[in-house]
């Protein structure tokens, strides 16, 4: 178990019923003395079903806990054992152990003032509550994690019973969806070695326990009620002996009571981290990315000579349905009629940058755009690590790959599968669209070189501006000449911001790229832009890419703006019907590609 300190009031209701050892070991089968009998109806066992997959009990190691098994074994069969059997197999086991994951998502309120902030909520049920409160002795809000407390010797006993159990199974590799089957086979070990160890407990204890045992070996640790919380978007670690912080999104950096107080307990939760994610760390290589099987991605660190105060780890999480355009309305990070312009941009095959800072929520809008995308078109998405989650049948989703050994003289490892290679491959996969998660480096020139020969495509990049996008495409590594650049047609520039003393995510302003001079100049075309002080955007109707769709269309400009507004007036009607499920969403996306009339007459748009 990690060792680590949490804090927190919890009920403990008074319940003394002592558990009792429900299985027992067989005794040995004697040699028949009587003439074989016809045949007797098998009698049910307690076992765990044979499709189950679920591994066996491991044969005791030599040591403390096998001589303790041995002895106590060996004791049991001494005494009755006949009578011990018919107790076994007339008795039906049933689990007492139950826990929960609310759906729903909790109702929290935004106070403009911070110090009446007193908020709990439970994340999982019955167990584990959190509490966000201000703090007044040292001016702050505190995230809190209440889990079920114990006593010091209550402490000692489940330190004992998870060395056992860890002897006993290998609950590790447990790979089985059924939660049940899981919580019914960690219960009967449990109350065996709670027998063997001589260890009472009544029931309000033994259920601490089970809590305990669930999180740390199926769950992720003291992380686990983090990842479980909705309102959550990063967990970080900066080493030992230091809180651990988490970004929440209604009132942002945290710190919480979760402490690693020893090295050697973080060590192990980061190679925990990197076995859930199917990789390894080592002192050879001391750095991980990945993702766990929850889709939250985690970067770590595994030596005091990477990082000085030990092992580090960030958690960023991420929403299992990803926001609609509806969503990101209702959080004031795009407008309507920027969300129209948009969907016209790429039903006309342009192609988009969306840049920002670290968490200004760049994939989050890359995500968004990604609904209107026609329906049909083939869609291939390249990532370093999987974010991206499209309601596309004709998507084609590839992730990079890390290599192994020794790197060659170019730099890269037997294995090794980059964003370049994945690239270079989807250009003969006849993609309508590529997207690719983030643009960093050469794979950039073989992006631009499908842009230029018309493959529309989307990509994030870390800028602040259009001029430092060109400078760094323009420049070493990437070295794109000014000429394919311009092949960028809009630049999407969100970034963090305040309004009304809250922290938000705006889009700051849309850039089209008009042309790219010799000395990497961009001259640029704005058609929208925020107005910090009324936090709304202006729109002006001279628009660059406008221009290229009706020259590439032969649509009028009377025509053109008449189906501009009518998406915008839909997307607000969807708003204000309040639409926001990820599959309605698209699926009224959809069916405008096919009945555009029907579906304006279905919102009373006319």
């Amino acid at each position: 178990m990690a060792n680590t300190t949490t804090t927190g009031n919890q009920q403990q209701p008074a319940n003394q019923n002592t558990i009792k050892q429900t299985t027992q070991k067989q005794p040995m089968p004697q040699a028949p003395t009587q003439p074989a009998q016809a045949p007797v109806q098998p009698v049910p066992t307690t076992e765990a079903p044979q499709n189950t997959a679920m591994p066996l009990p491991k044969e005791p190691k030599k040591g403390f806990f096998s001589k303790l098994f041995n002895k106590k074994e060996q004791s049991k069969e001494d005494k009755k054992p006949e009578k011990i059997k018919a107790k076994k197999v007339k008795e039906a086991y049933k689990p007492e152990f139950k826990i929960e994951f609310p759906i729903d998502i909790p109702n929290i309120p935004e106070l403009k003032d911070q110090t009446k902030l007193d908020v709990r909520y439970k994340v999982i049920d019955p167990y584990v509550d959190i509490h966000v409160y201000w703090d007044a002795k040292i001016s702050e809000i505190l995230y809190e994690v209440e889990e079920p407390k114990l006593t010091e010797k209550q402490q000692k006993d489940l330190e004992t019973l998870e060395e056992g159990l860890t002897e006993l199974i290998n609950i590790s590799f447990i790979n089985i969806e059924n939660k049940d089957i899981v919580i019914e086979y960690l219960e009967k070990n449990l109350r065996i070695l709670l027998d063997e160890f001589g260890i009472e407990a009544n029931k309000e204890t033994f259920m601490k326990y089970m809590y305990y045992i669930y999180r740390d070996f199926v769950g992720m640790d003291i992380a686990e009620p983090l990842l479980r919380d909705y309102f959550i978007e990063d967990i970080e670690c900066n080493g030992f002996n230091s809180p651990i912080y988490i970004v929440h999104r209604k009132y942002r950096n945290l710190r919480t009571n979760i402490i690693f107080t020893e090295m050697s307990s973080l060590t192990q939760f980061v190679e925990k981290l990197a076995q859930k994610c199917g990789k390894y760390v080592s002192y050879a290589n001391p750095l991980l990315d990945g993702v766990l099987p929850d889709g939250s991605r985690v970067n770590a660190t595994y030596t005091e000579d990477v990082t000085s105060r030990g092992p580090t780890f960030t958690l960023r999480k991420f929403t299992k349905e990803p926001w609609t355009p509806i969503k990101l309305m209702d959080f004031k990070t795009v407008s309507p009629e920027i969300l129209a312009y948009i969907w016209i941009a790429i039903e006309n095959r342009s192609n988009i940058l969306i840049i920002g800072g670290t968490g200004s929520g760049k994939t989050s809008l890359l995500n968004a755009i990604a609904f209107f995308i026609p329906p049909a078109a083939r869609v291939v998405s390249i990532e370093d690590t999987r974010e991206l989650n499209l309601k596309h049948e004709n998507w084609l989703p590839a992730v990079s790959r890390a290599g192994a050994g020794m790197a060659t003289i170019t730099g890269e490892r037997q294995g090794e599968v980059t964003l370049f290679d994945l690239l270079k491959e989807s250009l003969r996969q006849r993609p309508d669209y590529i997207i690719i998660g983030e643009i960093r480096g050469k794979e950039a020139f073989v992006l631009f070189q499908g842009m230029n020969t018309g493959h529309p495509s989307f990509g994030t990049m870390h800028a602040e501006s259009v001029d430092t996008v060109v400078k760094r495409l323009i420049m070493p590594p990437i070295s794109l000449s000014p000429s394919m650049v311009e092949a960028l047609d809009i630049v999407c520039i969100i970034t963090p911001a305040k309004f009304n003393g809250k922290d938000v995510r705006r889009i700051r302003q849309i850039d089209e790229i008009v042309k790219v001079t010799d000395k990497g100049e961009a001259q640029i075309n704005t058609p929208f832009v925020r107005d910090p002080r009324t936090d709304q955007f202006m729109f002006k109707t001279q628009s660059v890419v406008f221009q290229k769709i009706m020259q590439r269309t032969g649509m009028t400009w009377p025509q053109l703006l008449k189906e501009f507004q009518n998406r915008a007036r839909l997307l607000m009607a969807m708003y204000r019907d309040k639409i926001f499920a990820f599959s309605e969403v698209q699926e009224i996306i959809n069916q405008y590609y096919k009945t555009p009339l029907v579906v304006l007459k279905k919102f009373g748009i006319k």
